[in-house]
């Protein structure tokens, strides 16, 4: 390769870098203003929305007090209530979703391949679509607490789901299963034992993507749960009003930080499984 080569493609390289930079910048910026808001007094925080929180602008932990303590519903039961939605469905989805996709993967048959594509098809379906009908489906359920609600969740997160762990377990090989049923495994023991195991790095991935859904939705919760008695974060944030509907923007801030610091030190911990998991789930579809 001849040195005009090498420097075309050092060119190219730096202007790639030089427009990745640019969506970086793009895509924190939003996290950077709600940082720099949270310590921000409310006065400040429309006139000079990426000023520096400095000298008359500094809040300290002001807004942090206010939005745990605004109104008469605990801020601690909102992250309780969080934590137990997002761990209950994201274990419901693994455990249902991963014994799902090893059936339809190892059973060929029409119902499997119907099946399937249901599921597959269900990604691209608005939630806005079928909102209003599942509240109501759900109030008659009683799916309207936090301990039932994941039930819910794993209706909306088994699509991709079972595409992940289906594309994974067809790259499995065949023979380790009937091995371990020749030496009198069955069903159950051999997808704990053997396959389950295996399935790791898609579980780790799916995993990943699930906790991050759950813990920030917010329409879902809201048009089930029972919000006099059930909050989850997002909500909780939500009624942050005073009187005629102004909003402290400052405390909300301090909120959305609190609310998104778990998710973002979650995500730098494991995104190197994500990439793992969906290069493992795309050996074959």
């Amino acid at each position: 390769m001849n040195k005009k080569a090498l420097s075309a493609e050092g060119r190219r390289k730096a202007v790639l870098s030089a427009v990745l930079a640019v969506i970086c910048v793009i895509y924190v910026l939003p996290v950077l203003a709600v940082v720099i808001n949270s310590f921000k007094l409310n006065t400040f925080v429309k006139t000079d929305t990426f000023a520096l929180p400095f000298g008359e602008m500094w809040a300290d932990m002001d807004n942090f007090i206010k939005g745990m303590t605004f109104g008469n519903y605990p801020f601690i039961n909102s992250v309780k209530y969080s934590v137990i939605i997002t761990l209950l469905s994201t274990a419901l989805i693994l455990l249902c979703t991963s014994m799902a996709a090893w059936y339809i993967a190892r059973v060929n048959s029409l119902f499997c391949k119907g099946l399937y594509f249901l599921c597959v098809f269900s990604m691209v379906v608005p939630f806005q679509m079928v909102m209003y009908t599942l509240s109501k489906t759900a109030d008659k359920l009683k799916l309207n607490t936090p301990w039932t609600i994941p039930i819910v969740y794993l209706g909306f997160g088994a699509g991709l789901a079972i595409f992940m762990f289906v594309g994974f377990v067809k790259s499995i090989p065949l023979e380790i299963e009937e091995a371990a049923a020749i030496d009198g495994c069955g069903p159950l023991r051999t997808y704990f034992s053997v396959v389950l195991p295996m399935l790791k790095p898609t579980m780790i991935s799916v995993g990943i993507l699930e906790i991050m859904w759950v813990w920030n939705d917010y329409l879902l919760p809201s048009l089930v749960l029972n919000i006099t008695k059930y909050r989850t974060i997002p909500i909780h944030i939500q009624y942050l009003k005073g009187s005629y509907g102004t909003v402290d923007l400052g405390a909300t801030m301090a909120l959305i930080l609190l609310s998104i610091i778990p998710v973002i030190v979650f995500y730098l911990t494991c995104q190197k499984h994500i990439i793992k998991g969906v290069a493992a789930g795309a050996v074959k579809g």
